[in-house]
């Protein structure tokens, strides 16, 4: 695909886009016929980009009110994004004003820059967005053509869902509005059938394809202490890049500790540390200054690290949606990528339904220091339940009766049980 536009051309040259994925392809002439959309579509596919491209090939660079308006979850998402637009945006001969908008940030100088003139491309978090657009007054979201909501998904689980419900109804009836995320739950339904306008629906978040460029390992902790499985795991691989993920704060400070202590070179990301420092870490992870990084699920989304490796499950994530944002972090644009989980028995059904939508489990133990085939799953389910030889003899020396009397169970069954004393005192003289 072609643009008209010549830093456009310049910029798929600089990002090293010899070829479009499947959801650039699918999206960017959609987004140029001015379309609603709504996407699903994984982490890693390209999506920011499917979007982007198409938007500066319609931005009146002359235009200086607000004519797109991105909003994204979280504040890292935030920053990635903005990073991308910039590239691109700084590439054109017309200066493109592109602000991003996000907490722990000075709000006044933001405030008497927007009175003074407003961006054209504005990315934010939904909290911050909607202080600008509906308290402050300043951000004049009413000009805008096209509404970006990325990650939609995670913007209702993270409780921004009446914040983007607000901030939508300050925008004009006839904008483009574009919906992404890996899944569409049912509670965000509501709001796409009231903002959007006979929206193309494109369900491009195909596990299978997913599945196909990362090996997915379980291990079992046979019950014992996670702590003791989990520290045989780290001896079976030398990753470039790994992400270890836990449920929990508490979790995951614990074995950042453990990792620490047993020399590993480590890093830290979750809730408690301040996002100036997450940001600095994020960057350093970048330049690979760490092999390792113990993380809650604030980094199983938006993020975009391109050489990790390995993902290590030390606790499954609860909803099992979100297994495949933290696999998704590997195997990234065609590259091989490993996730490691630990399971336990209370695991089974968790793990029936990531099979039930075609990732391909792999049961694995470690011997040696190194991962061997393990024992399948659920394997004495799969087994028939196989007679004793000695019952096997006793049925068939006693034939079933042709014709149904009644009582017959009675008889037959008075009559193998005959058979099988037979045969056990048969076997006594013998041994």
């Amino acid at each position: 695909m072609r643009f008209s536009k010549n830093y456009l051309e310049q910029a798929l040259v600089k990002l090293d886009f010899k070829d479009l994925t499947e959801v650039q392809k699918k999206v960017i002439p959609l987004v140029l016929e001015g379309k609603d959309l709504v996407v699903e579509a994984k982490t890693g596919s390209g999506k920011t980009h499917a979007y982007l491209l198409p938007i500066f090939e319609k931005l009146d660079e002359t235009n200086k009110s607000v004519q797109v308006l991105i909003c994204a979850p979280t504040r890292e998402l935030a920053q990635q994004i903005f990073n991308f637009t910039k590239f691109i945006a700084d590439l054109s001969e017309k200066p493109i004003d592109v602000r991003m908008y996000v907490g722990s940030t000075d709000r006044n100088m933001e405030i008497s820059r927007l009175k003074i003139s407003q961006p054209q491309i504005a990315i934010g978090t939904p909290g911050k967005l909607l202080d600008l657009i509906r308290q402050e007054n300043c951000l004049k979201s009413h000009t805008s053509k096209t509404f970006i909501v990325d990650e939609a998904d995670m913007t209702l689980d993270e409780g921004f869902l009446q914040d983007v419900d607000q901030i939508a109804s300050t925008l004009p009836k006839d904008l483009q509005m574009l919906v992404f995320s890996a899944t569409i739950p049912v509670k965000i339904q509501p709001f796409l059938k009231k903002y959007l306008h006979n929206p193309i629906m494109l369900n491009l978040n195909q596990i299978a394809d997913h599945n196909l460029s990362i090996k997915h390992f379980f291990i079992k902790t046979r019950e014992q202490e996670r702590t003791l499985r989990f520290k045989e795991v780290l001896t079976t691989i030398n990753p470039y890049l790994a992400i270890i993920f836990c449920n929990t704060k508490t979790s995951s400070l614990d074995v950042f500790n453990l990792m620490k202590e047993l020399k590993y070179s480590v890093t830290l990301i979750n809730g408690d540390v301040p996002y100036r420092k997450r940001k600095q870490l994020i960057d350093r992870i970048h330049n690979l200054d760490f092999q390792y990084v113990v993380a809650t699920d604030i980094l199983s989304r938006g993020i975009d690290i391109d050489s990790i490796s390995h993902i290590v499950n030390y606790e499954l994530p609860e909803d099992f949606t979100f297994y495949i944002h933290r696999s998704g972090r590997t195997g990234r644009m065609g590259k091989d990528g490993v996730t490691i989980s630990l399971y336990e028995f209370s695991d089974n059904e968790y793990i029936d339904k990531l099979e039930s939508v075609g990732i391909k489990c792999h049961y694995k133990d470690v011997v040696g220091a190194e991962l061997v085939d393990g024992k399948i799953r659920k394997e004495r389910d799969k087994r028939k339940q196989a007679p004793s030889s000695t019952d096997a003899k006793a049925n068939k020396l006693v034939n079933k009766p042709k014709k149904v009397k009644p009582g017959y169970k009675t008889k037959y069954n008075k009559e193998v049980l005959k058979k099988k004393k037979e045969l056990f005192k048969k076997f006594w003289k013998k041994h």
